[in-house]
């Protein structure tokens, strides 16, 4: 990684991710748009031992809907929500493998399908539309790939998704301010903690 790169571990099925990615998407493109963005796995089904669920991400979702991100999940159906996010994480991966451009261009295009518009992103031939689309076809997944960043997750001290690391130092989920209460799931744009991650990324 270089001084010109921002890298994340993340789970493409990860709601927080998808707020957090578009929130440092729009600040790198109009501050600084020479960063790159490389999207490691940090696979949740792995880590945790069980794939996350639609039903289980509702709550979730709905809290970051009426607070941070209105405009956003548009197309998350509870009931029809991919059963893996393994084969999408290795087409990312092998996508980096060609370039930094086109691994960022794909792993934002399989999150917008997944929660903008519904897609079945454990469908190969879905995912192969969308490399394609991306300018990458016939494109081969990476399984080895998706566990290697795994571990090299572990090893840097990864605690969940989205974990950045930029410029020596790393952010665990910036944008947002989490807390559980008796009320259940409570979400906040947390503005200081984004700054101050944004000052790191972007300078």
């Amino acid at each position: 990684m270089t001084d010109h790169q921002i890298e994340v571990f993340a789970d493409i099925t990860c709601p927080f991710t998808h707020v957090g990615l578009r929130r440092l998407v729009a600040a790198r493109d109009a501050r600084a748009p020479d960063r790159q963005l490389l999207v490691r796995s940090w696979p949740l089904e792995l880590v945790n031992a069980e794939p996350l669920r639609g039903l289980a991400l509702a709550p979730k979702i709905a809290a970051l809907q009426a607070t941070v991100a209105a405009d956003l999940f548009r197309g998350f159906d509870p009931s029809h929500f991919p059963e893996t996010s393994l084969p999408a994480l290795a087409l990312v991966a092998a996508a980096y493998q060609h370039d930094a451009a086109a691994g960022e261009r794909l792993s934002l295009a399989i999150r917008t399908a997944l929660f903008e518009d519904g897609a079945d992103i454990a469908d190969r031939e879905v995912l192969n539309a969308m490399a394609a689309r991306c300018g990458l076809p016939g494109l081969t997944g990476d399984d080895q790939q998706v566990i290697d960043d795994w571990h090299r997750g572990e090893a840097l001290g990864v605690v969940g998704s989205p974990h950045f690391f930029v410029a020596g130092d790393d952010f665990f989920c910036p944008a947002l301010d989490i807390t559980h209460d008796d009320g259940g799931l409570s979400i906040a744009f947390d503005a200081d903690g984004f700054d101050k991650f944004l000052a790191a990324a972007l300078g």
